[in-house]
């Protein structure tokens, strides 16, 4: 089934919903990247709340996460793009730690200190990065601190994985709401109580609940209507060309060293595991392209 998201706005503009399912764009994910349980749940929340990000964005836009904890997962970074694609990896993709409750604990496995990074690509060559300490470190909680203190906007994030026995993906979705300016607190502890009350929302997306149902749920009791929707899919912006330039920026002395002692080179894109052979010729041609550059200057 393909992974689709769907928003919503109140009638009377005071609140926006975006909910999501992304059970197949995870499971490519976590495929690319033989991943253990402890970083497909991380992996999967992450890639889930940036998708959600990208949601509320404009067109050709896209937002990076980048989460750096003291644990033993490392780093996890997940970007989307407001046209649907999301990619994403995590820099310890088999590292474990033990159950909490019987559960698999996200906050361990990322550490409980460190910091969350936001950069949301505009186009134009226009960035804009933001950095919080983490919060709790469940990921979920993490992107509803940076988006309450760094854009003062009150916000509800819920994110679900859902592990097979095998450990295989089973399902994974979110959702997001945001009071919009001015913000009437009161409403959203309303819709917050609502959501205590509901399922879990990893049973509603094994029931098979899609975006579209969720949003019908938490918005039960306020008049909204239907503002958009897509599908979602895993794709990676990697290619020959970004990898050349990746060789290019480290300097003439460093080719020359590889051609010296390998003659070629394997370069891989850490966020889908494709990767790209370059020839002692081609890189030899990096040689003379950067000399060539350094007499024009």
């Amino acid at each position: 089934m393909a992974d689709l998201i769907e928003r919503v706005i109140s009638e009377a503009g005071n609140f926006f919903g975006v909910a999501c399912t992304t059970t197949a764009l995870v499971a490519e994910a976590c495929r690319r990247h033989d991943v253990g349980p402890t970083a497909a749940t991380a992996l999967g929340r992450a890639m889930t709340g940036a998708a959600l990000l990208a949601a509320i964005l404009k067109d050709d836009q896209s937002v990076l996460l980048k989460f750096e904890g003291n644990g033993p997962l490392g780093k996890i970074i997940t970007e989307a793009g407001s046209a649907g694609w999301v990619r994403g990896y995590v820099a310890h993709p088999h590292a474990e730690v033990p159950l909490k409750n019987g559960r698999i604990d996200v906050a361990s496995g990322l550490g409980r200190a460190g910091f969350l990074t936001v950069v949301k690509d505009i186009g134009q060559n226009s960035k804009y990065p933001g950095t919080i300490q983490l919060y709790t470190s469940e990921i979920g909680e993490d992107l509803a601190y940076y988006l309450a203190q760094s854009e003062q906007t009150p916000s509800t994030i819920a994110l679900a994985i859902r592990l097979g026995k095998d450990g295989t993906i089973a399902a994974t979705g979110g959702f997001l709401i945001q009071s919009l300016p001015p913000a009437e607190e009161q409403l959203l502890q309303r819709i917050e109580r609502k959501i205590a009350d509901l399922p879990p929302l990893s049973t509603l997306l094994l029931e098979g609940r899609s975006p579209g149902d969720i949003l019908s749920l938490l918005f039960q009791d306020i008049p909204h209507r239907k503002t958009g929707s897509g599908r979602l899919y895993y794709q990676c912006s990697c290619n020959r060309t970004k990898m050349q330039n990746a060789l290019f920026s480290l300097g003439q002395e460093d080719i020359r060293d590889i051609i010296e002692k390998e003659g070629g080179v394997e370069v891989c894109c850490e966020f889908c595991r494709r990767t790209y052979q370059f020839s002692k010729p081609e890189l030899e041609n990096l040689l003379t392209q950067g000399e060539q550059d350094e007499r024009v200057s």
